[in-house]
């Protein structure tokens, strides 16, 4: 066993300690798996079973971005202990504290409760639909580029900025079948959908939302029900569009009409489409690029906001393909 490293911990009171340390000291416990080293507690000090410098020097990074994150009663969680860490290795300390400290409410749910950007791409990726008319999101699952996209839209829909949702998808899914469903074609995808759904329920309500679609104010459709039309006025969302061919994929960004704005989702790993058919996303944003007032933005596996065991699932699928 080597000497232990003491780290002072920048607090002055037991209760910010334990706001540091998490319930059970769960963010200490984060912090031993990242490093894989043992992390002892003494008073308001941090005692590191490593001499590894490089370990001693991140952690007393972590642990003043932590310290004064709870001088300030920010309330983080275990994914933020974890992009903290990750972050780390591209991004200044300072840079990380104001993505916490600087950010700017998106909008509020149902319930009152506030919802912000939770990673610095997530904040790139806000401004970038505020400023473009067209805007490509890519990137793995969890990283809440569907979701943000929906949050801002219905955001602009209560500010009376735009006067139409369109939400829509293709009709594709892995390994199911949808002539075996009963219904007409929007009933067989509706439940496809469910995530879109969800939502907005977060943000309106069941029945707000209910009473929306019945007016016409938002639709959520399969893609085939886009053939035909100018969507004009209108913030038009297109979810895994990683799923869509080619001539999909101009079909639905020939629809874009004046005063309207379009986001387009998908995860280019995990498409759905027959061999052989090339995605309509792969190919528009390789032929989009440097076009004015279209931006595509690529989110990383850091971005990942959902259970922290979802990163590593990415990346060792992602490995073993390789």
């Amino acid at each position: 066993m080597v000497d232990l490293t003491k780290l002072d911990l920048n607090l002055s009171s037991v209760s910010e300690m334990v706001t540091l340390f998490g319930t059970n000291d769960k963010y200490i416990k984060i912090l031993q798996n990242l490093y894989g080293i043992e992390i002892y507690t003494n008073n308001f000090q941090l005692l590191l079973d490593t001499s590894d410098e490089k370990i001693i020097t991140e952690m007393k990074q972590i642990l003043a971005i932590l310290s004064t994150l709870v001088k300030r009663n920010f309330q983080f969680n275990e994914r933020d202990v974890i992009y903290i860490h990750n972050m780390l290795a591209s991004v200044s300390t300072d840079d990380i504290l104001d993505l916490f400290l600087s950010r700017k409410e998106i909008i509020k749910t149902f319930a009152g409760k506030p919802i912000y950007p939770k990673t610095i791409n997530q904040r790139v990726y806000l401004d970038l639909i505020e400023k473009n008319t067209l805007v490509f999101a890519i990137g793995p699952a969890g990283t809440g580029k569907t979701y943000l996209a929906v949050l801002l839209a219905l955001k602009k829909l209560k500010e009376g900025t735009i006067k139409r949702l369109i939400l829509t998808r293709p009709a594709v899914e892995a390994g199911e079948n949808l002539g075996f469903l009963p219904g007409d074609l929007k009933e067989k995808v509706d439940p496809y959908l469910r995530p879109l759904y969800d939502a907005m329920y977060e943000i309106l309500g069941l029945k707000q939302t209910q009473e929306l679609i019945e007016k016409g104010i938002i639709e959520i459709a399969p893609l085939a029900y886009m053939r035909g039309r100018t969507l004009e006025n209108a913030y038009v969302i297109l979810d895994e569009a990683q799923n869509t061919t080619i001539n999909q994929m101009k079909l639905f960004l020939t629809r874009l009409g004046f005063g309207s704005k379009m986001v387009v989702t998908g995860d280019i790993t995990q498409s759905d489409l027959p061999n052989r058919v090339e995605s309509g996303l792969v190919k528009a944003s390789q032929i989009l690029q440097n076009v004015k007032d279209i931006e595509i933005l690529y989110f990383e596996n850091i971005d990942v906001v959902r259970h922290p065991l979802v990163q590593t699932i990415i990346k060792r699928f992602e490995n073993a393909k390789n």
